[in-house]
Parts: structure tokens; sequence; C-alpha cells
């Protein structure tokens, strides 16, 4: 019983000190604990700043391709319409010109069919001084006087107008102001001239309204040129 007693009083002074150690043990436990999280934390942090960084940078590539695909597209979208602007500039100044020609043709050209209608009284004129002036009379040649004065004012009235006689007598045959009526041998001719005139021609601001009907000369044939010849030679002697 004894020993009991002292083995139990040798217990209780003991039991304070290990409870002491066993505290002093956890407390180093931890401290190691924490000081390991403390250590690992900033490469952890620095892995997920890497992290982000790296899909952060993915997205701004992404961004700026779009933003390039948007400018190539816009700049395309852009070109297209000045073209179709320059287009529309250009046939809206062709069609301006075209109604200023038509404009500009109504103006200088409106007298045509006027004039149409008075070259008959222009022909009737000159045949009437052509026939005056044939019988030469005392009472006739003043009458001619009178019509030949009156159809140079009616020339001077159309010719201030931009209406131009057409009278080609010698002058080459011309297909765009003349109509030939037929052609005849001749000797004192030139070739392809205007030997004579049937009736005038008229032009209106140099555009023809009646072409002059006349006769073309040709050369004559080689027996009828000799004929001729001998005729002129005969009558000389």
């Amino acid at each position: 019983m004894g020993s009991d007693a002292s083995a139990a009083g040798a217990a209780e002074k003991v039991a304070p000190d290990v409870a002491a150690a066993a505290d002093d043990a956890a407390d180093q436990a931890v401290s190691k604990t924490d000081g390991s999280v403390a250590a690992d934390a900033p490469a952890t942090t620095a892995a997920c700043a890497e992290s982000q960084a790296g899909e952060g940078g993915d997205a701004a590539a992404a961004s700026v391709e779009q933003l390039r695909a948007a400018l190539e597209q816009a700049q395309a979208e852009a070109e297209a319409q000045k073209d179709r602007a320059l287009r529309a500039a250009a046939e809206a100044e062709n069609v301006r010109k075209r109604a200023d020609r038509r404009v500009e043709n109504a103006h200088k050209y409106a007298l045509e069919k006027f004039v149409g209608d008075l070259l008959p009284a222009v022909d009737s004129f000159e045949r009437a001084v052509e026939a005056a002036q044939k019988t030469n009379a005392g009472a006739d040649a003043a009458v001619a006087e009178g019509v030949q004065l009156s159809l140079k004012l009616l020339e001077d009235a159309l010719r201030k107008q931009g209406i131009e006689v057409v009278d080609p007598l010698g002058a080459p045959f011309d297909p765009n102001l003349h109509e030939a009526m037929t052609m005849l041998e001749s000797a004192t001719a030139e070739p392809g001239s205007v030997m004579d005139v049937f009736q005038k021609g008229y032009t209106v601001n140099g555009r023809l309204v009646r072409a002059a009907r006349v006769v073309v000369a040709k050369a004559p044939q080689a027996d009828d040129a000799a004929s001729e010849a001998s005729e002129a030679s005969g009558e000389d002697v």
C-alpha cells in the first residue's frame, strides 16, 4: 500500500510537466504548418496571375483580329459606296450634257420645217427673176428689179437665221450636199464637177435641209473629143 501511494504521488508530480511538453509540441507543429502555408502562398498567387494573364492575352489577340476584320470590311464597303457615287455623278453629268445638246439642237434646227415650207416660195422668186431678165423689156425690167430686190432681202433674212444657200456651179460634186440628176459629157467642164444647177440647196446652221440638184460633168469619149477638136480647128480656119 505504501508503494502504491508513492507511485501515485510521483505521477501527480510528473503530469504537469508532460502536459506542458505536449502543449509545446503542438505549438511547434502549428508553427511549422503556418510557415509551409505562408511559403506556398506566393507561388500559388504567381501561378494564378500567369494563368489570368495568358487568358487575357488570348482574348486581346482575338479582339484585335475581330477589329481588323471589321475595319477591312468597312473599308471595302466605303470603296464600293465611293465607286457607286462616282458612277452616279458621271451618269448625271451625261444626262445633263444630253439634255443641253437636245436644247441646243432644238434652238438651232427649229427652223428646219419652216425653211422647208418657205423654199418653194424662194424658188418661185428666182424663176421670176430669171424670166424677167430674159425679156429685158422696159416695164418688165422694172418688175424684175423689184422681184430681184425682194429675193435679195429674203435671202439676207434667211442668212441672218443661219440659213445658207448651196449653189455649187463649177464646184466639185459633193454627195453630202448635192443630188446628181444626170451626168453629161463635157470637153470644157472638169470631170466630176457641177456643170449646171437645176435647183439650189439650203443648210440650217450647217445641217442640210435640201440638197442642190445638179448636172455632173464627165469626160467625153475619145471619138467625141476628136470630133469636137476637129470642129474647133475647122472653125479656126
